[in-house]
C-alpha cells in the first residue's frame, strides 16, 4: 500500500488537473506587476475575503510577517496567544526583521485567549513601554474553528481600544467549511470571518492543495506597504503566474471538498478513540491530535511509520487529513494501530517530521 501521510495538509501534490492549469497559465513578470496570472489570482482572493487588494506570497510565514510590519513600526507591539503560529512557529521573525515586540498570552485547550488578559496587555502611552498597535488572532487553531461570539468580543475590544486586527488565516478555510456546515455557504462563512479583520493571510498550499503560495488581503494602501516590505525579504517573484494558477484551480475547484478532509479526520478519531491506551483529544477539522499512554509516543510513530504511516509527535501526535489521503489510509492507518496495542511494541529509531506546520 502506498504510504499514508498524515504529517501535514502541505504534503499535498497538484492534482492532474492542477498540473494542467499551471501549464496553461499566460505568464508576466511579477515584480513589475504584469504576470496575469497572479494579478488574476489577487483579485479573486481579495473579493471572496471581501477586502480592497490581496498580494501573493511564497508562503503563509511570508504573508504574515509582511502583514505585521505592514501594520507596526519600530518599537510597536503585536498581541498574540503564546501558542500561535505567528509567535511561536515563525522564526520570531517579527521581532528580529521587524523590531516588532510580541506581547504573548495565555490560551486555552482551543486557542482563545481570555478578553480580559488582551485588555490588560494593551500599554498605555507612555515613552516606558512598546506601542501596542495590533492583535493577532489563528483560524483555525490546532484544527479549531474559532467561535463567532470569541471572534466579536476580540474585535469589539480591539475598535475600542485602537487596535488593528490580523488574521492568520491559513486554514480558514477549514473555519468557513465547519462554520457553515453540511450544504451551508463556505464562502459567505468566510466573510462572516474575514470582514472583521483589517488583514487576513490565507494559505493556499494546505488543505486547498496547491503546491506554494499564500496572499496577504487587506485595504490597498496596507497592501503597497507589504508588497515594498515583501521585496526586501526576498519574497518578489517573476513569473510567480504558474504557482498562482495553481492557486486560483484550488479556489474554484478544492474548497468545498474539505468537507471530505473533515469526515475522514471524524473517521480516523472514532478509530483511535476505540483503542485503549490512546486518548482522542481534539478532531474538530482536519487535525486529530492523541494522547499515547506510558510515554510510547515515539514507539507508536516508529511503528506507524514502519507501516507506511507518517505522523507527527512534537506536542502529542498529530494526524492531518488532506486530498491525498482516503478512506482506506485511515482504515490503514487504525489497523496499524490497533497492531501496536495488541502486540510488542520496538523502542523508536530515526522517527521524522517533528516540526508542526
Amino acid at each position: 500500500m502506498k504510504t499514508v501521510d498524515l504529517r501535514s495538509d502541505t504534503v499535498t501534490q497538484p492534482t492532474p488537473a492542477m498540473r494542467e492549469a499551471m501549464m496553461a497559465a499566460p505568464l508576466g513578470d511579477d515584480v513589475f506587476g504584469d504576470d496575469p496570472s497572479v494579478n488574476a489570482l489577487q483579485a479573486k482572493i481579495a473579493a471572496l475575503t471581501g477586502k480592497e487588494a490581496a498580494l501573493f506570497m511564497s508562503s503563509g510565514t511570508q504573508s504574515n510577517l509582511c502583514g505585521m510590519m505592514a501594520h507596526c513600526g519600530r518599537g510597536d507591539e503585536y498581541i498574540v496567544g503564546q501558542n500561535a503560529h505567528t509567535y511561536r512557529y515563525e522564526g520570531g521573525g517579527a521581532a528580529v526583521l521587524g523590531s516588532i515586540q510580541p506581547q504573548p498570552l495565555v490560551q486555552d485547550a482551543q486557542g482563545r485567549m481570555q478578553l480580559a488578559d488582551v485588555e490588560a496587555a494593551i500599554k498605555p502611552d507612555d515613552p516606558h513601554f512598546a506601542r501596542t498597535r495590533l492583535l493577532c488572532l489563528e483560524n483555525t487553531w490546532n484544527g479549531h474553528p474559532m467561535p463567532a461570539a470569541y471572534l466579536d468580543d476580540m474585535t469589539a475590544l480591539a475598535r475600542r481600544r485602537g487596535l488593528a486586527l490580523h488574521l492568520d488565516g491559513a486554514r480558514v478555510f477549514n473555519a468557513a467549511v465547519a462554520d457553515a456546515g453540511p450544504g451551508g455557504d463556505v464562502f459567505a462563512a468566510l466573510r462572516a470571518i474575514t470582514d472583521r479583520f483589517d488583514s487576513v493571510s490565507v494559505c493556499f498550499s494546505k488543505g486547498l492543495g496547491a503546491p506554494v503560495g499564500s496572499a496577504l488581503c487587506g485595504p490597498r494602501e496596507l497592501i503597497e506597504r507589504a508588497r515594498r516590505w515583501r521585496k526586501m525579504v526576498g519574497g518578489g517573484l517573476r513569473q510567480a503566474g504558474l504557482l498562482a494558477a495553481a492557486a486560483s484551480h484550488a479556489l474554484d475547484n478544492h474548497v468545498y471538498r474539505l468537507a471530505d478532509d473533515h469526515a475522514l479526520a471524524q473517521r480516523l478519531a472514532q478509530g483511535l478513540a476505540g483503542i485503549d491506551g490512546l486518548r482522542v483529544r481534539s478532531a474538530q477539522t482536519n487535525i486529530v491530535f492523541v494522547d499515547v499512554a506510558d510515554g510510547r509516543g515515539p514507539d507508536l510513530l516508529a511503528h506507524l511509520e514502519r507501516d507506511g504511516v507518517l505522523a507527527t509527535g512534537l506536542i502529542g501526535l498529530r494526524f492531518v487529513t488532506h486530498l491525498g489521503v482516503d478512506a482506506a489510509g485511515i482504515d490503514h492507518a487504525l489497523a496499524s494501530a490497533r497492531r501496536f496495542f495488541g502486540g510488542a511494541h520496538q523502542t523508536a529509531a530515526g522517527t521524522r517530521g517533528h516540526a508542526v506546520y
